[in-house]
């Protein structure tokens, strides 16, 4: 797809699960079709993106792959927050990640969206000789937890590409629902606007609750620069930095005042 071209949702999905589970190589399948032999572990997080098509609409696919690694959980904990979607990954060579799978999906739901749709993928089916998890097991674990099931082999590309389709249709499903709920005579055709619906956010420059809100949140900071910026000019120190605080403050008191007085919270 070019550039240029309409992009009408964009939904973030994670990739978890243990180190060497093959994360990485799924994500690189997908995204660009390539396989790396030499593949090394991923510190943090890495990013792709790959757009498809779904009933008519333009979905651009977020793909944050995180580190498998204990010490770099902490940092790829906060990456959980606004994911739609999630392939929580396993290795049927290693009964070990396989294990570690229920850890894995409570860390995830504590941190993702309540409606998130999650896969459980069993990575490296080529290698059947080895296999150390069964493929009932796994589908009796993703029974009772209610999520997608797949083994893929992203050596051969097996599987890889319904994977994401999958998840990815199936957070599109739900959000055209939340859609046609909010607006019944859309039929589905104005998707609700807003990140927090995997939707690229509209400008809305014309709308007065925003002005209100704009004009509560940049005529404080202006304050706060021009007190710094005289202090630091005519006194050579910062003994106004105390009212600057105060025009900071008073930006939060107005906003919320503002806000309860207009009723623009739930």
């Amino acid at each position: 797809m070019a550039g240029g071209e309409k992009v009408d949702y964009v939904f973030k999905v994670v990739l978890i699960g243990d180190s060497a589970v093959g994360k990485s190589q799924i994500l690189a399948r997908f995204a660009r079709n390539e396989f790396s032999i030499d593949s090394k572990a991923t510190i943090g997080v890495e990013f792709q993106t790959r757009t498809l098509v779904i009933d008519h609409k333009s979905v651009k696919a977020q793909i944050w792959d995180t580190a498998g690694q204990e010490r770099y959980r902490a940092v790829t904990s906060a990456y959980y927050r606004g994911a739609l979607g999630a392939l929580l990954v396993y290795d049927i060579t290693k009964r070990q990640s396989f294990d570690h799978i229920p850890r894995w999906l409570e860390e995830l739901r504590g941190h993702a969206d309540k409606n998130i749709v999650i896969m459980l993928v069993g990575n490296k089916s080529d290698l059947e000789d080895e296999r150390a998890v069964s493929t009932e097991d796994a589908k009796e674990f993703a029974e009772k937890e209610n999520l997608f099931f797949l083994e893929t082999s992203a050596l051969q590309a097996t599987n890889v590409e319904n994977a994401f389709q999958t998840v990815l249709t199936e957070i599109f499903k739900i959000h055209s629902k939340k859609n046609m709920a909010a607006d019944p005579k859309s039929n589905g055709a104005a998707p609700v606007a807003g990140r927090e619906e995997g939707r690229r956010p509209r400008s809305r420059a014309g709308d007065p609750k925003e002005q209100v809100l704009q004009f509560h949140v940049i005529a404080p900071h202006s304050i706060q620069l021009c007190l710094c910026v005289f202090s630091r000019i005519f006194t050579r120190s910062f003994w106004m930095y105390i009212p600057a605080q105060i025009a900071l403050g008073f930006q939060y008191w107005t906003i919320g005042l503002v806000i309860r007085r207009k009723g623009w919270v739930p």
